[in-house]
C-alpha cells in the first residue's frame, strides 16, 4: 500500500517577525524567510514522526536540493506570521509547498516550496526512491487522520 491517493499531510505554525530580522527598510530581510519555511517544515515533519532525527535514525540525510520563493507582500517588525507547509510529493523526493500569511488578516505575504532527497548516511549516494521508513510513516498519518 502507498500514500498515493490518500491526503498528504499539512501544518501551519505562526511567529511574530522579530527586530532583529528587519532591514533598514523596516521589513523582513528576505534571506529570513529560509528560516521561517525551516520551522514551518519541521513542525510538519513532526507531524508525520519523521523529522531530522528519525530521518538520520532511518539511515538518511534529506538535503534540500532547490527551494524557490515568490514574495507577495513585506512581513513587518511584530507583524504576527501564519507559516503553512503541505507535503504535495513524497515518492522520489520530498517537495514541501509553503505559504506566509498575515495571521490575522490571513492576507498571502509569500508562496514558496522546497525540494529534499533522500542520501544514505552509509554511501552519500542519492536514492532515486523515497525509503520505506518516510512511506510507512506517511501511512500511519495518514490511517490517523482519515
Amino acid at each position: 500500500m502507498t500514500p498515493d491517493d490518500r491526503p498528504l499531510p499539512r501544518a501551519e505554525t505562526e511567529l511574530t517577525i522579530p527586530f532583529h530580522d528587519i532591514d533598514m527598510m523596516q521589513v523582513a530581510w528576505h534571506g529570513h524567510y529560509v528560516r521561517y519555511l525551516e520551522i514551518a517544515r519541521c513542525t510538519l515533519l513532526d507531524a508525520i514522526d519523521y523529522n531530522y532525527p528519525q530521518m538520520s535514525e532511518s539511515g538518511f540525510a534529506w538535503p534540500v536540493i532547490d527551494l524557490r520563493l515568490r514574495y507577495a507582500a513585506p512581513a513587518v517588525f511584530a507583524q504576527r506570521i501564519a507559516i503553512e507547509a503541505r507535503l504535495s510529493e513524497w515518492e522520489h523526493r520530498l517537495k514541501i509547498d509553503y505559504t506566509i500569511r498575515d495571521a490575522e488578516t490571513r492576507r498571502r505575504l509569500t508562496r514558496a516550496w522546497s525540494v529534499q532527497v533522500a542520501v544514505g548516511l552509509d554511501d552519500r549516494e542519492m536514492r532515486l526512491a523515497s525509503p520505506p521508513a518516510l512511506v510507512e510513516r506517511l501511512l500511519a498519518w495518514q490511517e490517523a487522520n482519515h
